[in-house]
């Protein structure tokens, strides 16, 4: 029974996060998400290992800028671009709102505003350039382990946020992890890492923590906290840090 609990919390992940099938004796249960954040690093080694695969794949007959592009549609067809419509929603809101109530209503908008749409082109442009920089040999374990790391990231705000909004589609998500299943997300986010050159591994890690970090603050202190798109903006942003740190020139 705990093992079908434990694969019923993955594949909750699994579905609530990406458009990948999943069996059909898995239900709807908020209870069982709730006790899936655990799992939210493994879903980006699921992620990242499609965009290792598809960028692999494309290298063998296309240039390199091709199958980088191909990689990057491959993960927001598997995901549905869920937290790059996080990343300009939260910008949107934090932007063009003051206070409180007025950031959350237009996060809460499902239209993209001028902020939320030029940070999405500038975060993608960011994304593509970095993979670009990074050796074609290491790239496939980069998007992997950046990919895990980000969610490691977004995870972390569970232990240290208090969730803002009243409802919401990420409020079953809105509970405080404990240090076990935070250290299990850890471990799940650390293999990856250990497969690269621990010099550039180092700064790139310090990259997604200090943006983690950074958003974390500006969330405390204007909303009080986090909510899904804040979440979603974590992971993205945190990924691209990823990166550039792993081609800072002293690393």
């Amino acid at each position: 029974m705990a093992l079908r609990n434990e694969l019923e919390y993955f594949f909750g992940a699994v579905r609530f996060f990406t458009r990948l099938p999943v069996p059909a004796w898995v239900g709807h249960s908020s209870d069982a998400l709730e006790r899936s954040s655990r799992y939210f690093p493994a879903i980006g080694l699921i992620v990242g290992s499609v965009a290792a695969l598809v960028l692999t794949l494309g290298d063998l007959i296309w240039p390199k800028t091709l199958a980088v592009l191909a990689s990057m549609a491959s993960t927001l067809y598997v995901t549905g671009a869920f937290h790059e419509d996080g990343w300009s929603d939260m910008v949107d809101g934090f932007g063009g709102g003051w206070e409180k109530p007025q950031i959350l209503a237009i996060m809460k908008d499902s239209r993209i505003g001028s902020f939320g749409a030029v940070a999405l082109i500038v975060l993608l442009l960011a994304k593509f350039c970095a993979q670009l920089e990074i050796d074609v040999a290491l790239l496939p374990l980069s998007l992997i382990a950046g990919h895990s790391l980000s969610r490691l990231c977004a995870v972390s705000l569970l232990g240290t946020l208090d969730y803002v909004r009243d409802e919401g589609k990420s409020k079953p998500l809105a509970t405080r992890i404990g240090r076990g299943e935070l250290a299990f997300a850890a471990l799940t986010a650390l293999l990856p890492l250990l497969l690269l050159p621990p010099p550039q591994v180092l700064v790139g890690v310090a990259f997604a923590v200090l943006a983690t970090l950074w958003l974390a603050r500006m969330f405390k202190r204007r909303i009080g906290g986090y909510t899904g798109d804040c979440l979603g903006a974590t992971q993205q942003l945190s990924e691209v840090a990823f990166y550039f740190g792993l081609l800072c020139k002293f690393s």
